[in-house]
């Protein structure tokens, strides 16, 4: 039948998945690229030994190594002390510590049950990509959906239009192109983007890519891009070095790190329970919790209208307080 190479093809790609995890949760010190496409169920069968011979498969394993990431495995990039930058000696590995389910977690077998079946639904409806990525992490958690064993589903988020198009063009190495709305300007700008990482940070996705209008790396807020995201034809470019994800999560928590917010907050508040759970710092009402993007927290800190105060800094206090006085301005146009 027509469909029955492409199943057959999605369950080795799981297969090959749930193959990857497993080896690289047994290993304490991490394994090198030819050791996992050597040994590895889904790369070993395709493995030649001769120089220059596997570029397809690794190709393959980077994909599958920024799947994993973007399921929330911890995959770990490690180089060799004695030869820093070489990227042929780099290690690979999940620490099981990182990875396992936390004590304090368990479902009952009806759960698990129910959870199973809506994967299986999941599996036949039109988010049957999402359903295998979810089905691969559960298998990676020690969970056979069809069986009444315990364990942990991943969380389901819901996503920005612009992810699905952007995670194709990133396996694809396709340049894309976009209108993405950068805050304070009136009207979104068309930007020409070598897409090289989606990372999710703060609960929020972003692009992290060459702009080449630019000619620079630039990181951009999924949910500032306007319309839809089209692949540029006949332009395609080299992929990104390893662990680019990483740095870009590093570098938007360094900025998170960096800005700090004072807030008084009203006690019993729906803002003291939702921004108390945040604070690195409490004095009575008043706390301290760092953010990435002013912008947004400011939209975030003005939907709580009289609960929270902003102390500092000024610059976030104006924001907000701007917001508010524009939600009065619409309130009082409706009521004339």
């Amino acid at each position: 039948m027509p469909g029955e190479s492409s199943i057959a093809s999605r369950i080795e790609a799981d297969d090959r998945l749930f193959s990857l995890v497993l080896a690289l949760i047994a290993t304490e010190h991490g394994l090198l690229k030819t050791e996992i496409l050597s040994t590895v169920r889904g790369y070993a069968e395709r493995y030649d030994a001769r120089p220059g011979r596997n570029a397809n498969l690794e190709r393959q394993f980077e994909r599958d190594k920024e799947q994993l990431r973007e399921l929330g495995i911890p995959l770990e990039t490690l180089e060799s002390p004695d030869h820093a930058g070489d990227n042929q000696l780099l290690r690979y590995r999940i620490r099981k510590g990182r990875y396992e389910l936390p004590e304090s977690v368990r479902f009952t077998p009806d759960e698990i049950g129910l959870l199973g079946l809506a994967a299986e639904v999941w599996r036949e409806a039109s988010l049957s990509e999402d359903s295998q990525r979810a089905l691969t992490k559960l298998r990676a958690l020690g969970i056979e959906p069809r069986e009444p064993v315990i364990g942990y589903a991943p969380r389901l988020r819901v996503r920005d239009g612009a992810f699905d198009p952007l995670r194709q063009a990133l396996d694809r190495h396709q340049t894309v192109r976009f209108r993405y709305l950068r805050p304070g300007s009136e009207a979104p700008r068309e930007r020409t983007v070598d897409p090289h990482a989606l990372v999710l940070h703060e609960g929020r996705w972003h692009l992290h890519g060459h702009d080449r209008d630019l000619d620079a790396p630039r990181t951009f807020l999924l949910s500032r891009i306007t319309g839809p995201v089209a692949s540029v034809s006949n332009s395609t470019f080299d992929p990104p070095q390893p662990g680019v994800q990483d740095r870009v999560l590093a570098e938007l928590e360094a900025l998170r790190l960096a800005n700090a917010a004072d807030l008084e907050l009203i006690a019993g508040s729906d803002a003291e329970v939702r921004l108390g759970r945040r604070a690195v710092e409490r004095d009575g009402r008043v706390i301290r919790l760092h953010y990435t993007d002013e912008v947004v927290f400011a939209d975030e800190l003005a939907s709580y209208g009289p609960e929270v105060r902003v102390i500092a800094p000024d610059s976030l206090r104006a924001r907000v307080r701007d917001r508010l006085a524009a939600v009065v301005a619409a309130h009082r146009d409706e009521a004339r």
